[in-house]
């Protein structure tokens, strides 16, 4: 486990790197889930979590200064976690990824706070960049440029590191532990997740009527799913 851990860091600090280097939408966590969970031996729910992580935070763009929560990070955490305990208590649940969720979402907050730290450090490393423009060291300004990117990795794959081996190994002892009250919460908890994310979706269009339509379908939806219940 702690290989795979270690290489899920690596790999996650590169990944992110798109986040501000190459920009290819790599990063996103409906490709970096899926692509993590294929990595761990389960790439069907990868690409779950990756859905409701990208769904979650889909109204958070990062337009001008605004820096969103780092929701590849989420999800990287989120998929490992719950794919690494699911091989350790034997299948990766509903009620073990909507734990994964829960505990993991503060940390795309958490690293949105540390990112901006990153980048008003770079501001002096800018600053500097510049002077060196101005004296025609354009070695320097390369080398300056590569200390950005360093730094960012370095705090991806330091910060994937230290919270996979804090708090998978407690998940895995904590988990088996819950009364079966919490993992019933749990199971209600990761169905009510997809909605969630879809709400946040419906949120960012803006055509009059959606939401309304929307909640008939599901509803409509619902009553069926109940009389075919009944009937089969």
């Amino acid at each position: 486990m702690y290989t795979e851990i270690i290489l899920i860091s690596f790999l996650g600090g590169l990944i992110c790197l798109d986040r501000i280097f190459i920009q290819a939408m790599i990063s996103r966590p409906i490709v970096v889930a899926p692509f993590f969970g294929l990595l761990l031996g389960d790439a069907y729910n990868g690409l779950i979590i990756g859905a409701i992580i990208e769904l979650f935070w889909l109204d958070r763009v990062p337009v001008g200064t605004y820096i969103p929560p780092n929701d590849s990070i989420t999800a990287i955490l989120i998929t490992a976690a719950a794919i690494l305990t699911g091989k350790k208590l034997g299948a990766v649940t509903p009620e073990i990824m909507a734990a994964c969720v829960l505990i993991f979402i503060p940390f795309g907050v958490l690293a949105k706070k540390i990112e901006i730290f990153i980048a008003t450090a770079n501001d002096a490393v800018s600053d500097d960049a510049l002077e060196d423009a101005k004296s025609g060291d354009f070695r320097a300004i390369e080398r300056k440029n590569y200390l950005g990117l360093l730094r960012y990795f370095a705090f991806s794959a330091f910060f994937l590191l230290i919270i996979q081996l804090i708090l998978i190994p407690l998940i895995i002892w904590l988990y088996p532990m819950l009364h079966p009250s919490v993992i019933n919460a749990l199971n209600l908890t990761f169905f009510f997740l997809p909605l969630l994310g879809i709400a946040v979706a419906l949120n960012t269009i803006k055509l009059r009527g959606a939401i309304p339509v929307f909640c008939v379908i599901f509803l409509i939806i619902v009553v069926i799913k109940e009389f075919s219940h009944d009937f089969f």
